[in-house]
């Protein structure tokens, strides 16, 4: 297979995520190797904020987790098993850099949890996420609450919640998918305009730029090229690229694409090749 080489994969799951049924962080080291990666990070769930599935259909995951309450409480994260799999994984694949690090979800509501599990252990890759919003008198995830309310409010509260998120960061160094409610736009809906909801892209990513943190190019769905530009016109200085997979198959998927993407809004690798891409210019 034609090795890819290119950035490292700074978004990755493996078995030790909750929601990572066909994870496996030695595959997904196989993968990367077979790829010609430079480095791979698994950035693994660490998730507090207990949500409600709102009329959401059958899962193979959720439905083992759903409690008397209809609400779902991710599992806790094994850290201590978790960082001893990434040793040993470094020795059995010592040509490929194998980061540590988290995806923390919603950090700003779980600061105290978040502070104990960073004293825990020394993580590479910190990434700071948002998959839920208040909803009634609890939380949902933007694929549910598009059930419930129009579309357009949905994605103009996760953005304005994402530059809460980050507005009150004190903790990861990369913001993960800007575009996460994009992902599951309903098909009943209109067609999908990004230029609908620029203000509020601007104002996160102005925020995101003004915190000096760098922004995932999320390989889950293509990441629009208007959101890059957007980044780059806010003051965004750096960028990584995450696969967010969940499968060892999955990773690094569709960096040919974001790749040649974020090189013609300007960002580059340095000298680093395991860090983030900074732009030129």
């Amino acid at each position: 297979m034609q090795s890819l080489a290119g950035p490292a994969d700074s978004h990755v799951h493996s078995e030790w995520s909750w929601d990572a049924t066909r994870g496996s962080m030695q595959r997904s080291c196989e993968r990367a190797v077979e790829l010609g990666l430079p480095a791979i990070a698994f950035t693994e769930h660490f998730d507090h904020t207990v949500w409600t599935p709102i009329d959401a259909p059958p899962d193979e995951v959720l439905d083992t987790l759903i409690g008397p309450d209809g609400t779902v409480t991710p599992p806790a994260l094994d850290v201590s098993g978790y960082l001893a799999s990434v040793e040993r994984c470094r020795e059995m694949f010592p040509t490929l850099r194998i980061m540590s690090g988290l995806e923390i979800g919603e950090p700003h509501w779980h600061r105290e949890a978040v502070t104990a599990v960073l004293a825990a252990g020394d993580f590479d890759r910190v990434l700071g996420s948002l998959h839920c919003l208040p909803f009634d008198d609890g939380y949902s995830e933007p694929q549910d609450l598009y059930r419930r309310m129009p579309p357009n409010e949905v994605v103009r509260n996760y953005l304005v919640e994402v530059a809460a998120l980050v507005a009150q960061n004190e903790d990861f160094a990369v913001l993960a998918h800007i575009d996460y409610p994009l992902r599951d736009w309903p098909t009943s809906a209109p067609l999908l305009d990004l230029r609908s909801f620029e203000d509020e892209f601007r104002h996160a990513l102005r925020v995101t730029a003004d915190s000096g943190l760098a922004l995932e190019v999320n390989t889950t769905i293509p990441l629009d090229a208007t959101v890059l530009r957007w980044w780059r016109e806010e003051g965004g200085q750096s960028i990584t690229f995450g696969s967010d997979a969940h499968d060892p198959l999955k990773v690094a998927r569709r960096f040919r694409e974001a790749v040649p993407m974020a090189e013609a809004h300007g960002f580059r690798p340095t000298a680093d090749p395991y860090g983030p891409w900074t732009r030129t210019g």
